[in-house]
């Protein structure tokens, strides 16, 4: 039987995306766990010895390696399984403590969000904190992805017994294909970022029963994304 050639589609490796998960998340873990050690030796030779100017480049490398383990964590996170605890919360109250999370999260940019709000007396059956993780994301994202010069468009309604959540971000041009959005994690990567975050917003979305689209537009150069919940039974 001949060798298989380069090219060969069956000489490439696949591997399962459980198995991806569980590698990542235990060397982030052992790595955690070896940096932890040396912030605290770091801390411990602070102690010990009285020269100023040492101890500031201590200081530094223990800032240093805080941010090594702040970006472990990030991905351990990420790629985190999803176990939303389920509240009954009024739609208008989730999406007024939203507008104010967002504030607090993008200071700099909070005016550059046109805001359409109509949520009725609708409930939903959400994990607040969850939720409000993947919708920042979403803003997160918007804000560093080549955006247009125009202003985001966010819109929240109840279309029937659904709660809608639709971005609109402006894009002078897209070129990626939103068939398959949110489920290709580590598809694009660069520096400090994983490709993870969209497809955490999907899990957490599916997790809470909903879905998660993504269109182009270029008509109106615009990346619209919507998150669609279904809405409690119980009675506002």
């Amino acid at each position: 039987m001949a060798e298989p050639s380069p090219e060969d589609p069956s000489d490439s490796l696949s591997v399962p995306w459980l198995d991806v998960v569980r590698f990542i998340r235990q060397l982030g873990h052992d790595l955690r766990n070896h940096l932890n050690a040396i912030e605290l030796q770091s801390a411990y030779v602070s102690e010990l010895e009285g020269d100023p100017k040492l101890k500031g480049e201590l200081h530094r490398l223990r800032e240093m390696i805080s941010g090594l383990t702040s970006i472990l964590q990030k991905v351990s996170v990420g790629l985190g399984e999803v176990r939303p605890s389920l509240i009954s919360y009024q739609a208008s109250d989730f999406v007024e403590d939203l507008r104010k999370k967002i504030a607090q999260k993008f200071p700099n940019e909070k005016s550059e969000i046109n805001w359409g709000v109509q949520p009725g007396n609708a409930v939903l059956n959400i994990d607040p904190q969850l939720l409000q993780e993947a919708i920042i994301e979403l803003f997160a994202n918007a804000f560093c992805h080549e955006r247009g010069k125009d202003a985001l468009a966010a819109e929240v309604r109840i279309d029937k017994d659904r709660f809608l959540f639709t971005l609109q971000e402006p894009k002078n041009r897209f070129e990626l294909s939103t068939k398959n959005w949110g489920r290709e994690p580590l598809r694009k990567v660069s520096h400090g970022h994983y490709g993870l975050g969209l497809n955490r917003v999907r899990t957490i979305v599916e997790a809470h029963g909903g879905e998660l689209h993504a269109q182009y537009d270029p008509k109106s150069s615009a990346l619209v994304t919507a998150l669609i919940l279904p809405l409690s039974r119980e009675k506002a």
